[in-house]
C-alpha cells in the first residue's frame, strides 16, 4: 500500500522523541511536523535525516483508514495506547 497524498496524519499525530531537522527536541503528539510539506508530504522523505520510526512506519489499511481524518483518528488512539503512563506518586 502506498501513503495516500495530501494526508500527512503520520506526521501530525504521533509523538516523535527523536531529533528531526529543525525540531531538534522531537515533536509531541498532534502537532505538525515542520518538515510536512503545505501538500502534507514528507520534505525529508527518502533522505537519512529522516528519523528512524518515520522510516520504518509504513502504510496499511487499518491505520490509513478511507481517509485523513480516519488515519488521524487510528494514531490518536495508537499514540494514547503506546504512550508511557504518568508517574503515580
Amino acid at each position: 500500500m502506498d501513503c495516500r497524498s495530501g494526508c500527512g496524519a503520520c506526521c501530525i499525530a504521533p509523538s516523535i522523541t527523536t531529533a528531526i531537522p529543525g525540531m531538534p527536541n522531537g515533536k509531541p503528539a498532534g502537532v505538525r511536523c515542520v518538515q510536512l510539506t503545505p501538500a502534507n508530504a514528507c520534505a525529508l522523505f527518502g533522505h537519512p535525516e529522516r528519523p528512524a520510526v518515520c522510516r520504518q512506519l509504513r502504510p496499511e489499511p487499518a491505520m490509513c483508514g478511507s481517509d485523513a481524518s480516519e488515519a488521524m483518528h487510528y494514531l490518536d488512539q495508537l499514540e494514547q495506547l503506546t504512550s508511557p503512563s504518568p508517574a503515580t506518586v
